[in-house]
């Protein structure tokens, strides 16, 4: 299976840490980074700017589904982003890093 990174936002410190805590219990990330961002984008037709965490999961595809759905159960967001990215190529040691971590 192919590595990938799952990123998503989140409004605040305890939303993320309660994602963050979840999937590593579930095994299903190698290692999540978090930074604050600030959001600008339309919503029911105002323009938005919101100060989040962007959360960035290293993880493998096959996990993808159970990180989406563990993510949408816990989000406060009525519409979560919530987007894979695969990886095209990477250091070995590290992918291989990311496969031995995850509960594949």
């Amino acid at each position: 299976m192919k590595n990938c990174m799952v990123l998503t936002t989140v409004p605040n410190d305890k939303q993320a840490k309660l994602i963050i805590q979840n999937l590593f219990d579930s095994r299903l990330a190698a290692c999540i980074q978090s930074m604050p961002i600030e959001s600008h984008y339309v919503w029911e037709g105002e323009l938005c700017c919101s100060k989040e965490i962007l959360l960035i999961i290293k993880t493998n595809q096959s996990c993808y589904p159970d990180i989406e759905g563990k993510i949408t159960d816990l989000h406060e967001y009525d519409v979560p982003q919530i987007v894979q990215v695969p990886f095209s190529d990477g250091l070995s040691p590290y992918l291989e890093w990311i496969k031995a971590s995850v509960d594949v």
